[in-house]
């Protein structure tokens, strides 16, 4: 891929990954509540995400969406009412882990795993956009078309993982100020509220 090129790709995955958008909200989130060590499954889990969507547009799954608009529609209402679940699980989520029964503990017991937070990015409006767009914007016609998409993919995943990392640190960066339970359910409600909040996002876009 040539150079100029590459520097376009790794500036809009740079950008399209640190923007605010629900997997985000949600490191801020969990970074804050869990830490940064037991949120690489999730942030892990949204590369592979990303990673699987570009590779579908890359072998032609985009078309169906410019084919057939009504499919995106109902993705961004299928996203949207799994938002709000997240936002309310998110906003009423425990913050004296003591005080919970066994039952309550492992309902709650950690962050987003690899597998429900890759899975996620297949409802995400957002990610969808990002690989639409990337693929195509940046994949090279021809024979270097594979290539090119290779590309995508990487720039994506190493770029992705700076910028949702910065998210998940800012949490981590905001856990100190956690210091009450009063403040930690403020936050929880404040965080919930972003999650809904990006659905407006969504539906604009």
């Amino acid at each position: 891929m040539d150079q100029t090129l590459l520097f376009a790709v790794i500036l809009f995955a740079f950008v399209m990954s640190v923007t605010p958008g629900p997997n985000n909200m949600m490191l801020l989130a969990s970074g804050a509540q869990f830490g940064y060590l037991r949120t690489l499954p999730h942030i892990f889990g949204i590369i592979i995400g990303i990673a699987c969507l570009l590779g579908s547009v890359l072998i032609g799954l985009g078309v169906v969406f410019e084919l057939y608009p009504v499919l995106y529609d109902l993705l961004k209402a299928a996203g949207s009412i799994y938002l709000l679940w997240l936002a309310w699980k998110i906003s009423t989520a425990p913050t004296d882990e003591n005080a919970l029964n066994p039952k309550q503990k492992s309902a709650h017991a950690g962050p987003m795993n690899l597998l429900s937070a890759s899975l996620f990015q297949f409802v995400n409006p957002k990610a969808w956009a990002m690989a639409i767009g990337s693929i195509s914007s940046f994949a090279v016609a021809g024979e270097h078309y594979l290539e090119s998409g290779l590309w995508i993919m990487g720039s994506f995943a190493v770029t992705g993982f700076i910028a949702i990392s910065l998210w998940t640190c800012l949490g981590v960066a905001i856990r100190s100020l956690l210091t009450t339970e009063s403040r930690k359910r403020y936050f929880n409600r404040i965080m919930g509220a972003m999650t809904a909040a990006t659905i407006l996002l969504i539906l604009s876009s």
